[in-house]
């Protein structure tokens, strides 16, 4: 009875060998923690690399929105421009508290500080925001009282969601994988900044902070990632939240192309 069991599965063994498959070919979409951290790792690891092929197609639409394309050309209207940085405001507040909740779930005082880390840069990142608002003659009042579109704010949105409801996995991946095509984005807008419209580097510095990789941030994200693998995530899970991360990446981007949310009083100040 044992040999008859036996036989299917040494069967199957051998048809994946010859495929070139490797037997656990599968095993990548199974939920349950893997038995060691090297194993982790190197699930952690092809994870990613699956969920990079997955959402290809829509960080080409992130790529090709007509936006960054209009800035580009010189055609988008200081208005529209300004009008990011209004919707920044918003997301750089709520994306905090949401990372500083994250920090609380998963960082621990002697291992990672992944989430924490992420809040901390967004505390930099705000008065690189003002002085850009400021240097569009606009004021932390004038985005305070800009009135967001919602399109531009499902991102931070499905942050906050990820800060209650997710595992560390898929937190984790979502942001490696988001944050590389929204850097890209913004390294075009500052070059543009530049290059067209006539700012200085030192005008745009917010746009530059976030155009600039975070050092080693790949390899620490893997390992928070292999650490939420081992309490048992859900590779399913993980590669559902980094998909709608990046669709609501691409709301933010195809909105910004439309009238701003309210009427900012824009000026481009002498000298």
């Amino acid at each position: 009875m044992q040999s008859k069991l036996l036989l299917p599965t040494v069967l199957m063994g051998l048809v994946l060998t010859a495929s070139g498959l490797p037997a656990a070919a599968g095993e990548l979409d199974v939920c349950g923690a893997p038995n060691s951290l090297p194993a982790a790792r190197a699930k952690a690891r092809r994870l990613v690399a699956q969920i990079r092929v997955d959402l290809a197609g829509v960080e080409n639409q992130i790529r090709n929105v007509p936006f960054v394309a209009q800035v580009e050309a010189g055609t988008a209207s200081l208005d529209k421009i300004a009008a990011v940085a209004a919707e920044e405001y918003s997301i750089i507040h709520s994306d905090l508290n949401s990372f500083t909740q994250m920090a609380a779930r998963w960082d621990t005082p002697q291992g990672s500080h992944f989430f924490g880390d992420l809040a901390f840069g967004e505390t930099l990142a705000l008065p690189l925001l003002l002085d850009f608002a400021g240097n569009v003659g606009l004021t932390e009042a004038d985005l305070a009282a800009y009135e967001p579109r919602p399109a531009a704010q499902t991102y931070p949105s499905r942050v906050a969601w990820i800060a209650s409801n997710a595992d560390r996995a898929s937190a984790a991946a979502s942001f490696l994988v988001n944050f590389g095509v929204f850097g890209e984005n913004m390294a075009r807008v500052r070059d543009a900044l530049v290059e067209v419209y006539g700012f200085r580097l030192d005008e745009i510095e917010f746009f530059s902070f976030f155009a600039e990789p975070i050092p080693g941030f790949e390899e620490d994200a893997i390992e928070v990632i292999a650490a939420g693998l081992q309490e048992g995530a859900c590779p399913r899970d993980v590669r559902r939240s980094a998909r709608l991360l990046q669709a609501y990446e691409l709301d933010f981007w195809q909105v910004a192309s439309a009238p701003p949310g309210s009427p900012l009083p824009v000026r481009r100040p002498a000298g």
